[in-house]
Parts: C-alpha cells; structure tokens; sequence
C-alpha cells in the first residue's frame, strides 16, 4: 500500500503538470478566437472547466479530510499523543465554516440580476451565492487573524 505522503506528492506533482500545460496552452495557443468586440484564447473554456473540476475535487476531499479527522481524533479521549484536542478544532473549525456560509447567504438574499456592461446578465441567484462566498471569506479571514493575535500572546500555552 502507497503511504499517504507519497501519494500526496505524487497527486501535487500531477495536479501541478496538468495546471502548466493549461496554462501554457491558454496563453500560448492562438488567439483567433473572437467574442464580441473582444478576442479570446481558444483555450478559455478548457481553462475554466479544469478550475470547476479542481474545485470539486477539492471540496469533496476537504469535505471528506473533516469527516475523516473528526471520526479517528473522536475515539476515546478526543486527543492524540500530542495531547491536543484534533478532534473538537476539527468539528469547531467546520462549525465555523458552515455558520460563515450561512451568513453569507442570508446577507445576500434580496439582490436583483446584475447587468454587465456587455449586456450580460447575472441572475439574482447566482449575485447572492457571490456574496455568500466573499462575505465568508472576510469572515474567516477575521477569525483566522484574531486567533493568531491571540495565539500570539501565548495565554494558551501549556507549560
């Protein structure tokens, strides 16, 4: 059986390969491609496509490390042999994430369709998921930078 460090190099080795040949081809190959009053590479749509594959991977295996780590840093005790509780930052962490999600959402719902200057239109919907996804990352980002305040002054610190 493949140890679980060599099988992440190897994964980040491939994703990496994949990710420059993209690239490369994107802004690389031809850019013949008219859209509009603009000129596209050929390779967007490829481009775009692997991004939506990578998030979804990544997601489901985010989504399946949490499950994973909550499950084995659960037993017994909740701690490991390092003494620090795994399994409650796991669940707490992911808590956290999910309520950042959820305000998210709820600040964004009531928004119209946005219109571009192109005349393409976003749907109500999909303007409120953007939202939901920026006003969570300032959520986080605020959390991350207030626990690393705090951990920084070291009351936390076992002797």
């Amino acid at each position: 059986m493949i140890k679980t460090e060599k099988l992440s190099k190897n994964v980040l080795l491939a994703c990496s390969v994949i990710i420059i040949i993209f690239f490369g081809l994107f802004f690389g190959v031809g850019y013949d491609n008219p859209v509009g009053d603009y000129n596209e590479p050929q390779f967007t749509e490829a481009l775009i496509f692997l991004m939506y594959g990578l998030i979804g991977i990544a997601t489901v295996l985010a989504v399946w490390s949490v499950i994973k780590s909550i499950v084995e840093s659960m037993g017994g005790s909740g701690e490991n042999l390092s003494g620090v509780p795994g399994g409650k930052i796991s669940a707490i962490s992911f808590g956290i994430m999910l309520i950042s999600l959820v305000v998210g959402y709820v600040s964004g719902i009531g928004e119209t369709d946005f219109t571009a200057a192109d005349g393409t239109v976003t749907s109500a919907s999909m303007v409120t998921i953007s939202d939901m996804f920026i006003i969570s990352i300032y959520i986080l980002m605020l959390i991350t930078t207030l626990c690393v305040a705090f951990n920084m002054t070291g009351i936390m610190k076992k002797k």
